[in-house]
């Protein structure tokens, strides 16, 4: 489980959105093997405080209060190479940024960057649209910013 509010609003934060649906059944084994990571996670030989989790079968989220201790170049890639390997034995790409991920009707679709403008003609997708915004980078901007209205977010500019 993500373990969020005991960070600080400024903690770093890293999402990676997967291309696919995330079965149930896989969802207990990944947290286990995030809190794992998490836990053993560490930057220059000292341990970060971490955290992370998956949301909404979509989305890891990772988590580090950069005041105790921030991750160095190694340490980052560690994580890329930590959710490589996720994706690699659930059979998921979370590194594909041609997909994104919106809400509609209390539920979470994907939609490819190259139907975005069709979507959006057809009235599929609104300027109201809720979407996930995996760039945001601190606790404060996931809190506030995570999700937001197509018409206000970057990716109607991809159109």
């Amino acid at each position: 489980m993500l373990d969020l509010l005991a960070f600080p609003d400024h903690s770093k934060v890293w999402i990676y959105a997967s291309d696919k649906f995330i079965d149930d059944t896989d969802i207990p084994n990944i947290h286990y093997e995030i809190k794992q990571f998490a836990d053993q996670w560490v930057s220059h030989a000292s341990g970060l405080k971490a955290t992370g989790g998956i949301l909404h079968n979509y989305f890891i989220v990772l988590v580090v209060d950069e005041q105790i201790n921030k991750p160095g170049g190694c340490s980052i890639d560690t994580s890329v190479r930590f959710i490589k390997s996720i994706g690699e034995k659930y059979n998921v790409d979370f590194f594909n940024r041609n997909i994104f991920h919106y809400i509609q009707n209390e539920e979470i679709l994907s939609i490819e960057k190259s139907n975005l403008d069709t979507a959006y003609q057809s009235k599929k997708i609104t300027d109201d649209t809720l979407f996930f915004d995996p760039l945001v980078d601190s606790k404060i901007t996931f809190i506030k910013q995570w999700l937001k209205p197509f018409g206000n977010s970057w990716h109607k500019r991809l159109m």
